[in-house]
């Protein structure tokens, strides 16, 4: 299998942790030869600055990043060997993150971070996975990481073609791939063209906020998933997960999750849909549906969307952020999400690219949500992002 994890197998490409993507679907990147190493690196930067308007937005610059190293070699007769490394700069950025109207997840200075996108960890991914070759097209393999992705959702939304030029993540982030930094992964798998079968355990408490520390391993958590990939412009997955004690701010609740997504990759369009269940200690349900899709018009002129509605019940976390007589803590509200935007890639030499774009966006919630967040909440984000690859 060398550089199958990188490269795919004919019928399916890698994504984030151990998950598939179309085989269409291809991450851009740079790829060598050294020894009998197959290195790959993959990378990005956005500069931002959206216009959040809302009483609870917020005008702001702001800088994404990742960087990725992959190495795959052989080892042995039928065994192959990757380790991958990821590392992201947004810590930089500071412990709030950014302006996400409607998004949740995570802590700053010890508060929830609501209608903000938390930053990604200096470390996102170190891990390695060995393969071991059993059949003519099957295998089996071992993965680890510290952290690492377990086998729970579609691949994370920065690695997936129909989310490549959407400047903001998804609202239900943390529905469907908010594991893609787990502090402690243990995953095995049976695999052929066409399926694989995989099980985690894995460390259910979601990173802390000090963004740039090793955090400790623990495996109280477990997760199964079943990919299919029918043909190369195909792949879907269902999974299911529980997690023990995901949130630091609400330790006494434990979560169930069942993911179902399927990505689809050919003639330049990119589009992927999901849905996730969580139910969450107390008897609470929290549906989230997800459509998102990338038109590469041209090799310079794309257009992208994204749909999401999702039940939250942690939009009013705290008093303080009430401001308004109605008391909201802990109620659940259904929102959708409408984003639509344009992209103009320009190449930068043989091996890097950089696309300038923009995104507007427009929400439909409750009429009782209009005294925080007024009657018609909407945002737009400027862009240009760097890439490795073109």
């Amino acid at each position: 299998m060398s550089g199958m994890a990188m490269m795919g197998d004919g019928q399916s490409s890698a994504g984030s942790g151990t998950s598939r993507l179309p085989a269409n679907d291809i991450m851009p990147g740079v790829h060598v030869m050294a020894g009998d190493w197959m290195l790959m690196a993959h990378g990005y930067a956005w500069g931002s600055w959206t216009d959040q308007g809302s009483p609870r937005g917020a005008r702001e610059a702001f800088v994404q990043s990742m960087a990725m190293l992959e190495a795959s070699r052989p080892i042995g007769t039928g065994a192959d060997l990757t380790l991958r490394s990821m590392l992201s700069a947004d810590p930089l950025m500071g412990k709030r993150g950014y302006p996400d109207l409607f998004a949740t997840g995570e802590t700053a200075h010890g508060l929830a971070l609501i209608d903000r996108q938390h930053p990604h960890d200096l470390f996102m991914e170190m891990s390695g996975r060995i393969d071991v070759k059993t059949g003519n097209d099957e295998r089996l393999f071992v993965y680890a990481g510290l952290p690492g992705e377990p086998a729970l959702g579609p691949s994370a939304f920065m690695h997936r073609g129909s989310a490549r030029f959407d400047p903001e993540a998804p609202i239900t982030h943390h529905w469907f791939d908010s594991t893609h930094i787990t502090w402690g992964v243990l995953t095995a798998g049976y695999a052929t063209r066409g399926l694989q079968i995989e099980a985690s355990a894995f460390k259910g408490r979601e990173p802390d906020e000090n963004r740039y520390d090793i955090e400790t391993p623990k495996l109280d958590s477990w997760s199964v998933r079943a990919t299919w990939n029918p043909t190369p412009a195909w792949s879907a997955e269902v999974s299911y997960g529980e997690l023990h004690s995901p949130e630091v701010l609400h330790p006494e609740e434990n979560e169930h999750r069942l993911i179902a997504s399927a990505s689809y990759s050919a003639h330049g369009v990119d589009v992927t849909a999901a849905y996730s269940r969580k139910a969450i200690t107390g008897g609470r349900v929290l549906p989230a549906w997800l459509v998102e899709g990338t038109w590469a018009i041209t090799k310079r002129h794309a257009v992208f969307g994204r749909f999401e509605n999702v039940l939250n019940d942690e939009l009013f976390e705290r008093e303080e952020q009430l401001g308004i007589a109605e008391p909201l803590i802990g109620e659940p509200f259904r929102v959708s999400k409408f984003t639509a935007g344009y992209a103009y890639t320009l190449p930068i030499g043989k091996s890097f690219a950089v696309a300038l774009g923009a995104a507007a966006s427009a929400y439909a919630k409750s009429d009782r949500l209009d005294e925080a967040y007024g009657r018609n909440p909407h945002g737009l984000t400027l862009f240009a992002k760097l890439m490795l690859g073109n």
